[in-house]
């Protein structure tokens, strides 16, 4: 009898912190099983073991922030049949793309000692802005049990669920109770993409975004609603400039509040 072959999965590093690979490897028992399962081709975060493509299936974390980046993802989707972009830098150019609203030489000048020894783009953009993607994660990081479902549902031939709704929904789903309607609490839930399990309303803290916006996201109705809980021009422009600064509703909402 034939053996069956295994799929092969392959996990990529761009601008990033690696914390979306952490995710996958934090799985603990659960990554032994798909282990079982996958033939991992290419996991720098996990083995040294590197086998050429093509790959059935490829994850992606972080941004293209070089122009070696931006010819190296052009190479990996060739490589690769199913394309999904995992966490924050990835899908919506991360923490970085703070800068992509300032002039870079200012910002190296500011960073670096020797700033002329930095080869850099002047905007660090996601991963869809260059090549075809098959499938977006959110998160900073990215939600491990929500990896592990994709990966899964790939795997078998199956299309991922991948939740489309707000954070709020995931308040309801588990009784939690809204901190800006019960405590006044600045949230980005009402705007923010499911599938962190509401984790921060849970503890009672306002959601910060790091999942980025949601399918069709108010940001407007939102920012009205921050300020009649006495949040500042100000305060609003730093809450939509972090985690996802590079994703166009919450930067184009930034824009309407930062000063001149």
């Amino acid at each position: 009898m034939t053996a069956r072959k295994k799929p092969r999965l392959a996990v990529w590093k761009f601008a990033s912190c690696d914390g979306c690979q952490l995710s996958l490897l934090d799985c603990e028992d659960e990554l032994l099983a798909l282990a079982g399962e996958v033939e991992i081709a290419h996991f720098l975060e996990a083995t040294s073991a590197n086998t050429e493509g093509p790959y059935d299936v490829s994850l992606v974390e972080g941004s293209v922030t070089t122009a070696h980046d931006a010819r190296r993802i052009l190479e990996v989707r060739e490589q690769s049949k199913v394309l999904v972009t995992i966490g924050a830098c990835a899908t919506a150019g991360g923490i970085q793309a703070l800068r992509n609203t300032r002039e870079l030489p200012e910002l190296l000048s500011v960073v670096y000692a020797r700033p002329d020894w930095i080869d850099a783009l002047a905007t660090s953009t996601p991963i869809a802005a260059h090549v075809k993607v098959d499938l977006e994660l959110r998160g900073c990081p990215v939600n491990k049990h929500q990896l592990l479902s994709v990966l899964s549902a790939l795997l078998a031939g199956r299309r991922p669920d991948v939740p489309r709704e707000s954070v709020c929904t995931e308040c309801k789903r588990s009784g939690t109770v809204c901190v800006m309607v019960a405590r006044g609490t600045p949230c980005l839930g009402p705007v923010t993409h499911a599938g962190c399990q509401a984790l921060c309303p849970r503890y009672d803290r306002g959601c910060y975004g790091c999942f980025g916006p949601m399918e069709s996201p108010n940001t407007p109705s939102l920012a009205a609603a921050w300020r009649a809980l006495g949040q500042e021009e100000q305060d609003l422009a730093r809450a939509f400039r972090s985690f996802n600064a590079g994703a166009t509703p919450f930067s184009e909402e930034a824009d309407r509040h930062e000063r001149p």
